[in-house]
Order: structure tokens, then sequence, then C-alpha cells
């Protein structure tokens, strides 16, 4: 018996050694500072070659790992702490968008320095527009000379759809607003941009990201108003931006104002209550009776589930209109109401396909219960009518505004309540 121990089994190889690629690089700006700082000092004010340096620095410094450094720099000369200083003992340049002329066309110069930046490298995108959102909310750090020059470059880079409207955002931050730096930030920001572009521009981009019902975040809950919102910047020689916010306020108000209908239809509120309820908000918002007829049949025609199938729907919507006529026939005292309502109607029909063979029958329904009048129908037949579904209902109708012509001229009598309807042929008995 071999009384010696058996060596334990022992795991033996070679050691390999961490790749350099491999070992994670510690992140320090620092180096990269000094690298940008000492070129855009050699480039000074020349901002041509500063895009040049920039260009080629790219392959060279890490921008993708340093962008938020990068930025700091261009803007502010240096890298900026929580707030919007700028650290003493650091290496900065005086070369830099805070310490430039504060006129349009020398922040329209730099915005195309950022352009073409970030049109060479498209991966600094995403991180220029996280900038500006930073730097909007470190206004309080800035002179209002650097706010100024910030307020027209952001505009120009809106104009040019180098950054999304979403970055407005910022300046609803309770810290910029209560001491009115966002309100006067947003009259620099919004008189670039308009003139680089022009209202309707605007109007669009904030709409694309909801930010168009969000204007008077830009003050305080207490002065919050559309009344205070126009002045300020109806002084501040932007009449067309206070033009816009009445209108989306407007806007606002009438869709509060349809929910509100389809919610007293839902419950079956008497019609009386109904219409005073309504005048009641015209008188309010001063809404146009022209206004509140589409708004009226919007409601009506949304109170109900309607059926899928075509030779049902219509026989459905001659019920259903007929009880809702009073309604309508409250808010067709003038003419061009009424000539809304029947392009109102021609409209929904065309957009609703089950509805296309319903546009005669409805017209007709709406006279006999004198919400049209033969005046309005003619009108709408001749020249009033819109170009959705246009040679289809004109042709439904086309007998019917024969039968109203002769009636007109005399060569008939009708009395409302003794024509057949059979196939578009009126008969009288």
């Amino acid at each position: 018996m071999n009384n010696q121990k058996q060596q334990k089994p022992t795991l033996t190889g070679q050691r390999f050694k961490t790749r350099k690629r491999d070992e994670k690089e510690r992140f320090d700006p620092t180096q990269f500072q000094e690298s940008i700082v000492q070129g855009l000092n050699q480039t000074g004010s020349d901002l041509e070659a500063v895009a040049k340096f920039l260009d080629a620095s790219g392959a060279k410094l890490d921008y993708r790992r340093y962008a938020e450094t990068l930025f700091d720099i261009l803007v502010a000369g240096g890298m900026l702490a929580p707030g919007g200083s700028i650290s003493d003992d650091l290496t900065r340049t005086e070369f830099c968008l805070f310490t430039a002329q504060e006129d349009l066309e020398t922040m329209q110069a730099y915005a195309q320095v950022f352009n073409k930046l970030i049109r060479r490298y498209k991966y600094l995108e995403k991180g220029f527009e996280e900038e500006i959102k930073k730097l909007l909310l470190f206004l309080k750090g800035f002179t209002e000379s650097e706010r100024n020059k910030l307020a027209m470059l952001t505009g120009i880079l809106l104009a040019n759809g180098n950054i999304s409207a979403a970055v407005i955002g910022s300046l609803f931050n309770e810290n910029v607003v209560k001491e009115g730096v966002s309100a006067a930030f947003a009259v620099n920001l919004f008189k670039s941009w308009i003139y680089e572009r022009d209202i309707n521009a605007v109007a669009v981009a904030l709409r694309k990201v909801s930010m168009d019902n969000r204007l008077m975040e830009l003050f305080p809950a207490n002065k919050r108003s559309c009344e205070h919102f126009s002045k300020y910047f109806t002084d501040a020689g932007l009449k067309e931006l206070s033009d816009f916010a009445r209108n989306q306020e407007a806007i606002g108000s009438r869709k509060e104002l349809q929910k509100e209908l389809q919610e007293m239809m839902a419950r079956g509120d008497n019609f009386k209550d109904i219409i005073a309820y309504v005048r009641e908000e015209m008188k309010k918002t001063s809404i146009s009776e022209q206004l509140m007829i589409g708004i009226v049949w919007s409601s009506v025609m949304s109170c109900v589930e309607w059926n899928k199938k075509e030779e049902l729907v219509c026989e459905q919507s001659i019920k259903h209109l007929k009880q809702y006529s009073p309604l309508l026939k409250a808010f067709t005292s003038q003419g061009a109401s009424e000539i809304i309502l029947l392009v109102k109607i021609q409209e929904y029909c065309y957009d609703n396909i089950h509805f296309m063979k319903a546009f005669q029958k409805i017209v007709v329904l709406l006279y006999k219960a004198d919400v049209l009048s033969e005046e309005a129908i003619l009108k709408w037949y001749t020249e009033a009518h819109v170009a959705k579904g246009k040679s289809v209902f004109l042709e439904q109708m086309k007998k019917f505004v024969e039968w109203l012509k002769h009636a007109e001229e005399g060569k008939n009598i009708f009395f409302k309540h003794v024509f057949i309807v059979n196939s578009h042929v009126f008969e009288k008995h």
C-alpha cells in the first residue's frame, strides 16, 4: 500500500494581460478642454477658422465622449458647473459665444459654426439639443447680455431646424420663471426665430412637440392669463405671437365647450338648457354664430354611435338629426351660419364614407325643419360648396335645386309637407 499522499490536481495556464483597448478609460475632460481651448485661442474671433479647427479636431479628439464639455466651451468659454458658473482654476478661452458681439449677424455666424459641426459629426446632434436644454435651466447664472446672445442663437437654431422646439420646455422651470427670466429670454428667442422664418413656421414647430398650448407657463401662476401674455409680448414688439396665443386659447375654449356640449347631450339635458348654456359661452368667449354652428354640428354628430352599414346609417342619421334640429336651428339665424352648416355637412359626409348617399336627405330634412333656407341652399350649390365630394353631392342635389329655383320664380308652390322623395325625384301632390 502506498502511504504517500496523492497531490491534489492544480490548474495551470498562461495569465493574459488585459488588452489596453479593453480597459475602461477614466472620464477626464481636463485634457480635452485644454486642447479645445488652445485651438480656439489660436483661431481667435475668425469663425471660419474656428469651424475648420473643430472639423479637423474631431478626428483626433473624442467628441462623442466629451460632447458636453465641447459645447460648454464653445458657448461659455469653459466647463460649466451646476447653475452656470465657470470654475476659475480651469483653462478657459475668451473666444466663445458669450464674449462675442451682441447682435443678430454675429449670432447667425455662430449658428453656422454649430451647424457645420453637427452636420460633420451627426452623433453630436442629440447631445447638442441636451446642451441647449441645460443652458436654458442655467439662465439665472448668466449675465443679461449672455442671456440675450443665447436667446438669439436658440431662435436661429430653431428656425434652421438644428434643434427641436422641445427645448423651450426648459423655460417653464419654476426657477427661471419666477423672476421673469423666462419671459424676457423668450422675447429675444421668438424675435430671432420669427425674423428667420415667420409665425406660421413657429406655430407648426410648437404644435409638433405640443408646446403651442404651454406658452402661458413662461409666467408665474398669478400672471398666467391671455391678457397678461398678450400685453407683455405686444409691448415687446411681438404682436403676432400674442395673436397666436389668443388663437390657441380660443381653440382650447372651443374644445372645452364641445366636450361640455357632448356631456349635456349624453345626459339628455333639454334643449332649452343647452341653448342657454351655449349662448352664455358665446358671450363670455366672443365666439361668433358661424363658429358656434360648426361646434354644435360636431357635437350632435359625435353623441351617437353610427351604424357601419350604408343602407342603415342614412335612416339613423335622419332620425337623429330630426331630434336635434331645434338645436341646430337656434344657431343658424344668419345666412352665413347656414352656409357654414351646409359646408360642415358636406365635409362630414365626405370624410365618413357611409354618409355619402345621405347628404341630400340630410339637407332636405333640415330644409323642412326651417334650419336651412332656400337662399342658403342655392348659394351653396352655385358658389359656396367646397371641393370634398363636390361632383357627387352636386349631382345628388340637382333635382331638388331645380325645384327650388322653379319655386323661387313662382312656377311652383310648395308647402314643404306635400312632397315625396324617391330616388332624388320630387313630385308635387
